[in-house]
């Protein structure tokens, strides 16, 4: 995708913690090591201290120790944006407007840096929440709630993608069937031909494009049957309730297929 709040850097991975202490000396009447130096300045903010290694290890020791969760880990400066505008980075995640850090900067420029700015937009616009809101085709938010902007069909198509790869399924649960018919929603919703769509999403990963192809199928099928049908009601000269009556067929079927036929064509 080739989205400005998207193209931020990956964040950093954080740093493996040194060694432990050294040894115990080894020889009986080795001299104790010196005491370090406490004076060596102050502690970075973020670094880790390193507990110092027990006189004797005590009883029970050896047992093991169920591993205890670690916390999640997140940017300082993400709590601070939820505190600002929770009807963004809050409990609910809205997709950003293109340009959101020059606002953020403009807005709050003496209170934030903008290296970490960046880094925590990074952090937001990859989190799988995020790209849950972007693959529901959901518009763009200024800071102030509003929606301004469509979202590009193809940051939808990519982002479903990546949900979907990140997603384990459930017991019985067929995750490429699900995908495929997300994705024909996507294209239905796009309003765009098979052609353009197609120009804008396709990608080099054949899976991906193979699903793309069955979804195009998919639409396809259910566009000539929708179309089948409308020729058949136009010919009955009946209610669409009567129709269906006739056909034995559920009246919202009907309904929504006449629909499906007498939508405007998509555009190139």
């Amino acid at each position: 995708m080739n989205d400005p709040v998207n193209d931020l850097p990956t964040p950093p991975a954080e740093a493996t913690p040194p060694a432990a202490a050294a040894e115990a000396a080894a020889a009986p009447h080795a001299q104790p090591a010196p005491r370090a130096n406490r004076r060596g300045g102050r502690r970075r903010f973020g670094a880790r201290r390193e507990p110092a290694a027990p006189a004797s290890a005590p009883e029970g020791a050896g047992e093991q120790r169920p591993p205890q969760p670690q916390p999640r880990r997140t940017h300082p400066l993400l709590e601070q944006l939820a505190g600002w505008y929770p009807h963004l980075f809050g409990a609910q995640f809205l997709p950003l407007k293109r340009g959101i850090f020059h606002d953020l900067m403009a807005a709050h420029g003496e209170a934030i840096d903008k290296d970490a700015l960046k880094l925590a937009l990074a952090i937001h616009t990859r989190s799988t929440r995020y790209l849950n809101a972007v693959a529901q085709g959901m518009k763009r938010h200024d800071l102030q709630g509003q929606a301004v902007e469509d979202m590009a069909p193809e940051h939808v198509h990519h982002a479903l993608l990546e949900v979907f790869r990140r997603r384990k399924p459930r017991d019985g649960e067929d995750l490429t069937a699900t995908l495929r018919r997300r994705i024909a929603q996507a294209f239905e919703a796009s309003g765009l031909t098979r052609e353009a769509y197609d120009a804008l999403v396709r990608g080099r990963d054949d899976k991906a494009n193979a699903l793309l192809d069955e979804a195009f199928a998919e639409v396809a099928e259910r566009d000539a049957k929708a179309e089948a049908l409308a020729r058949a009601f136009e010919a009955s000269g009946a209610t669409p309730e009567q129709f269906a009556d006739m056909y034995g067929m559920d009246r919202r079927a009907v309904t929504q297929s006449l629909a499906r036929a007498r939508r405007p064509q998509a555009k190139g």
